[in-house]
């Protein structure tokens, strides 16, 4: 599906009730795409029933994202007008090699995905899906901290897989997808269909974010304890070590220690997020460019934009 160069991160739901498997009612959450987008649906389905239908029907674009930095002193306000400059200008080179393709964020709970992946769908004019939200939407539940409690975590997953097959019939989408996605095979088959980018953030700094904000809505993490960031970083690397080989599967690995250490400050807690979409869409490129073919029209295309690129 063709989706709008305008983003539907606001998208308007209309729930709908029909005839379930048993007699009983089921719910449909509809998702507008956005105002170009074709007009047929998505049935995203999971096993219990529940559905989620993704039809384009023409949303309200949100606001442009701001990806200028808060600041006080004119060099900061510089800088900022710079990263966007460099952010629109990459994005525009990028959607040449992407074609359509969609691009799928991986990574740890905490890592930022959604965040990074709506101001990458801002300036690539593609939409913006998080892959909770949408399991969300389909079970009729508000979080998926009580999915996991009503149900269960295979419960979720096996939703979650099909919310990732129905998306990945789709094309110009950026979705933020749950931090435990990448452990079945399955769903690596529905992603590599686009492009998959692993945000990697050190486990550390991982803890100190959940620590602040809490664990409620991460049901993996919700322990009692009175130390909270001890408790998270235990647990996150548990995790990590359980997904570390799967994250590596991604098509581009976006380090966070590796952009804070070419600012020089080797902090990744001073990154914003646009750093860190800077350097998806330069991963993005890298990963492309080396996978396209050298031959036929698409591969003289390519030559031809790798030799334009060069030259400037």
């Amino acid at each position: 599906m063709e989706a709008s160069a305008g983003l539907a991160m606001q998208s308007r739901a209309a729930i709908g009730v029909g005839a379930g498997p048993g007699g009983g009612g089921r719910r449909g959450t509809v998702i507008c795409l956005g105002k170009r987008a074709s007009a047929r649906s998505l049935l995203v389905g999971g096993p219990a029933g529940a559905a989620v239908a993704v039809q384009a029907r023409g949303a309200k674009p949100v606001a442009p994202l701001c990806c200028i930095k808060a600041s006080r002193g004119h060099n900061s306000l510089h800088n900022s007008v710079d990263e966007a400059l460099l952010l629109k200008r990459k994005s525009e080179e990028v959607l040449f090699y992407l074609n359509g393709r969609c691009i799928y964020l991986v990574g740890m709970m905490g890592s930022g995905k959604s965040t990074v992946a709506k101001i990458l769908a801002e300036v690539l004019g593609y939409s913006f899906f998080d892959s909770d939200k949408l399991v969300e939407q389909a079970v009729g539940m508000p979080s998926v901290a009580q999915i996991f409690k009503v149900h269960s975590e295979a419960f979720f997953r096996d939703n979650e897989s099909s919310v990732l097959r129905d998306l990945s019939s789709m094309r110009r989408l950026v979705v933020a997808t749950g931090g435990g996605a990448v452990i079945r095979p399955a769903n690596w088959k529905y992603m590599k269909k686009g492009l998959s980018v692993w945000l990697d953030v050190p486990l550390d700094a991982l803890a100190r974010r959940i620590a602040q904000v809490g664990t409620a809505s991460r049901p993996l993490l919700d322990q009692p304890s009175s130390d909270p960031y001890t408790a998270a970083f235990s647990k996150l690397s548990m995790l990590a070590e359980q997904r570390g080989d799967a994250y590596a599967n991604a098509d581009a690995r976006v380090s966070l220690e590796e952009i804070a250490a070419k600012q020089g400050h080797g902090d990744v807690s001073k990154l914003t997020p646009t750093d860190i979409a800077i350097e998806a869409l330069l991963k993005i490129e890298n990963f492309v460019t080396e996978h396209s073919t050298s031959s036929g029209p698409v591969g003289d295309l390519v030559d031809s934009q790798n030799r334009r690129t060069k030259a400037l």
